[in-house]
């Protein structure tokens, strides 16, 4: 069982949230590269209109996946604390039903995304000229809602008990098969926008479909008698009390990212173009923050699941300096590549694009700082089961980005760049007010293992 498992409980925390970034993080940047490739590709041989199609559906393609990822994240919550209780009965009674609520949700986000996927995008100003391949792009993308919400699920239940080595594997997996299949379908079947996004469905459900497998067979959690399969609606209830917050907060970041979409579509395909490149970087450069704070969470959960509070708070205090080092590394490779990076997208002959991307990538840069700060704060707090602050982090980024897009670029002296100021100072006033929230000490109180007479009867 050692082998799977990882008790964050005792330990140095530095040592155990380093070994457990670590994987999360390359597995991340996997993540990201069949992303950035994927653009890569469809900009460099579909062309910059195809990129555009491609990133006018990330905010609404997030939106419609958000209550997935926001239940794969109440399901390791509750994972977590059990564990770090050692409650094996109710571990095991936990996996069992996440998969029954994972199911559900993720059912009702396929009617919706697929259904609704042209009113969207066409309630943001989506320009005409890219509306059906962006249409396409997410109807297919939505077919695949089922296999991503395993894979989360079962990662984030892995994570919980603190293996973030075997998530990894099959990231890896998906990202070169991804780059294969994108590789075929565009340039060889000449697919276009279709092939890209029928390559990301492709790889991921073969990455979901195996990672639960592999579970089955070799972790000992997922290893179960038939009693643990009964639905147990009290900890569907907890799950959901957790992820559903959770999810919330997903939409509400995905709804400002919405609006904030459609303040770019009112500036052209060209802006479009700059912002989805944008976009791709900062989402590479968030994933050291984000495996960072995932790792927080699990940390946090198990340690609160042992009632070890000051050791949570030593955690915090050391994933500080953590990311503190990675935003040290981060911000001159924005500053003085931004340039070579944004060309990585589209060809030299997109002039405008590459000069838009580039300063783009230099305002944004300077705040990443507090970035790091909304991800490490936001993984404790969940972690320690404050499912409040989730519903306050997610409101506050909506109300900022979709308060400062539009004024701000109304504003002569900073017009278009106001869509990249408006992010950067959301990430600042969010990281500040998280920081408020830890410090005021409401998340001592809110674990959710109740210990824990009640066991899985046999």
């Amino acid at each position: 069982m050692k082998n799977y498992v990882n008790d964050m409980t005792k330990g140095s925390p530095t040592k155990l949230l380093l070994s457990f970034t670590m994987p999360m993080l390359i597995g991340n940047l996997f993540q990201q590269l069949y992303n950035i490739v994927d653009s890569i590709i469809v900009g460099q041989f579909v062309g910059a209109d195809a990129l555009a199609a491609v990133g006018a559906t990330g905010s609404v393609n997030f939106l419609i996946f958000s209550l997935c990822f926001g239940m794969a994240a109440g399901v390791g919550i509750v994972i977590s604390q059990y564990f770090g209780a050692k409650d094996e009965d109710y571990v095991r009674c936990a996996i069992a039903n996440s998969m029954y609520l994972l199911l559900a949700s993720s059912a009702v986000m396929f009617v919706v995304g697929f259904g609704f996927a042209k009113p969207f995008l066409i309630a943001l100003h989506t320009p005409e000229n890219i509306l059906a391949d962006a249409v396409l792009y997410m109807k297919v993308i939505c077919c695949g809602i089922f296999t991503v919400a395993i894979y989360n699920g079962v990662s984030s239940i892995l994570r919980a008990l603190g293996d973030s080595k075997t998530p990894l594997v099959f990231l890896v997996i998906s990202s070169f098969l991804n780059i294969a299949l994108d590789l075929a379908f565009i340039l060889i079947f000449h697919w276009g926008v279709f092939g890209a996004a029928f390559a990301t469905v492709l790889s991921e459900g073969i990455s979901g479909i195996g990672c639960l497998i592999w579970a089955m067979c070799k972790n000992p959690y997922f290893k179960m008698p038939k009693r643990y399969l009964k639905v147990d609606f009290s900890i569907i209830k907890k799950c959901s009390k957790l992820g559903f917050p959770v999810a919330i907060q997903n939409a509400m970041i995905a709804v400002s990212c919405i609006a904030l979409q459609s303040v770019v579509n009112t500036f052209g395909s060209t802006v479009v173009a700059a912002f989805t490149v944008t976009s791709r970087v900062e989402q590479l450069v968030q994933q050291p923050y984000g495996s960072l704070g995932t790792a927080m969470s699990t940390y946090a959960g198990q340690n609160m699941g042992a009632g070890k509070i000051e050791r949570v708070k030593e955690g915090y205090r050391k994933s500080y300096l953590i990311m503190g080092a990675f935003t040290l590394l981060m911000l001159p490779m924005a500053q003085f590549f931004g340039h070579e990076i944004v060309q990585l997208f589209v060809n030299d002959t997109e002039t405008e694009v590459i000069a838009l991307g580039t300063q783009a990538l230099r305002i944004t840069s300077w705040f990443y700082f507090p970035l790091g700060m909304i991800y490490i704060t936001r993984g404790l707090l969940n972690g320690a089961g404050d499912a409040v602050y989730s519903l306050i982090n997610g409101l506050i980024e909506m109300c900022g980005r979709i308060g400062l897009a539009k004024p701000l670029t109304l504003i002569g002296s900073i017009g278009v760049w106001g869509v990249w100021l408006a992010t950067a100072l959301t990430w600042l006033i969010t990281g500040l007010i998280s920081l408020l929230r830890y410090l005021q000490g409401k998340w001592k109180n809110k674990g959710v293992v109740e210990h824990l007479g009640q066991h899985v009867s046999a």
